[in-house]
């Protein structure tokens, strides 16, 4: 008998079909004799459906602390739901949400950060021989206030209660049957990874990879909780994301865009020590998180700093930036949403000559201008134009693996 954690995604529960599909794929598993603890994401587009009815009510846009009571009610009714579907199947089931299954969380509204998970309840539950489903993304604070982890909540909230409960297994199931070298939907003969490290998963989920969030690797990576990829509509082998895999021939892991960025440039600010610090110190105190940077070569006592932060912080980023204007003294501000970032993952490229070489060629080959480069010991990142993006994972797509 093994205790298996199970995490469906909205597509997974999307309409009544899908939700008995997944109701009999955790069945399976109880009728084998495991222990069942299921995590399950709001229905298809309820999320962006709720977020849509705050604005019409609020299109300043309410307070966070009340956009996380709205939100959290998108896997409230996806968990008692398919509660109702196992239910009705025959089997012993209950349905829990966050602070139910012992989430206790920090009061960082939209964006939370799991402090604790008390095991009490839920393993309370599997004593009773019950099927636990869980509401994922959300959580309580000291407060006693409703959190939510932010998108891609699930998924942690999977991986956390796999940690707490050294579960035997925790299964993301998405709707796509594994991690791919590139978007299949996008790349026709990407290849799927038969497993993958916790740090190339990392880079892809962070640059722009859809199938893992990628604080949820970080916090596998952290208790060591193997996770294994795989679709839900298909019965067929995963991916397996763990500490180490058996070294392939193919260096790169893969190749992923990002469309959410944003480019924001500083002109003009003085060349003197603090600058940086002082600039970049304001956005780490608004929680803002930045990624590529380049500065330029200081001329006539003066330089020019640009780096891209997420589309969702570009305005409040801009706006923190212009408050500052008399301490830092720039000349002027500019912001690009027009742009994508694309890059490519795989363990100990600086150690391989050649691999950035080769991404640089495929991009001059269809006339793809870069704008920023990033490089890491498992990632090489470039900052484009977002109408070439797609074009650009293919041909480097093409290129790389071939």
């Amino acid at each position: 008998m093994a205790l298996i954690v199970k995490k469906f995604g909205g597509s997974s529960v999307a309409n009544a079909e899908r939700v008995f599909n997944v109701a009999n794929i955790i069945i399976d598993d109880y009728k084998k004799g495991n222990d069942v603890v299921t995590v399950v994401s709001a229905q298809g587009d309820t999320t962006d459906d709720l977020i849509e009815k705050a604005l019409e009510i609020n299109p300043n846009g309410p307070s966070k602390r009340e956009m996380d009571m709205l939100l959290s009610a998108g896997e409230q009714i996806s968990c008692s739901l398919l509660a109702m579907a196992i239910e009705s199947l025959g089997y012993p089931v209950v349905s829990l949400l966050g602070w139910q299954a012992g989430f206790q969380t920090n009061s960082t509204y939209s964006m939370a950060r799991i402090k604790k998970v008390d095991p009490e309840r839920i393993n309370m539950e599997l004593s009773k021989k019950n099927i636990v489903i869980v509401a994922g993304f959300q959580g309580l604070n000291k407060y006693d206030d409703i959190t939510t982890l932010g998108r891609g909540g699930s998924d942690t909230s999977a991986v956390a209660i796999a940690a707490t409960l050294k579960a035997d297994r925790c299964q993301i199931y998405t709707d796509v049957d594994g991690v791919y070298t590139a978007d299949p939907r996008l790349v026709s003969n990407a290849k799927k990874l038969k497993a993958i490290t916790y740090n190339e998963m990392l880079e892809l989920a962070s640059l722009g990879a859809q199938v893992l969030n990628n604080r949820s690797v970080e916090m596998a990576k952290k208790y060591n909780v193997e996770l294994e990829v795989l679709s839900s509509l298909e019965r067929k082998e995963g991916t397996i994301v763990k500490e180490v895999t058996s070294m392939e021939k193919m260096l790169i892991r893969g190749v992923t865009k990002d469309d959410k960025v944003a480019r924001i440039s500083v002109i003009g600010l003085s060349d003197t020590p603090g600058v940086a610090f002082k600039l970049f110190n304001q956005l780490a105190s608004k929680k803002i998180n930045v990624d590529i940077i380049l500065q330029s070569v200081g001329r006539n006592g003066t330089k020019d700093i640009t780096f891209t932060v997420a589309m969702d912080n570009c305005t409040e980023a801009v706006a923190t930036i212009e408050e500052m204007k008399t301490i830092l003294n720039y000349s002027d501000i500019k912001s690009d949403l027009n742009v994508s970032k694309v890059s490519i993952v795989g363990a100990g490229m600086e150690s391989h000559p050649g691999i950035a070489s080769k991404m640089f060629e495929a991009l001059f080959d269809k006339n793809i201008n870069i704008q920023m480069i990033a490089t890491s010991e498992t990632k090489i990142s470039v900052l484009i134009d977002a109408e070439d993006s797609e074009r650009a994972v293919k041909a480097i797509h093409e290129k790389l693996i071939g």
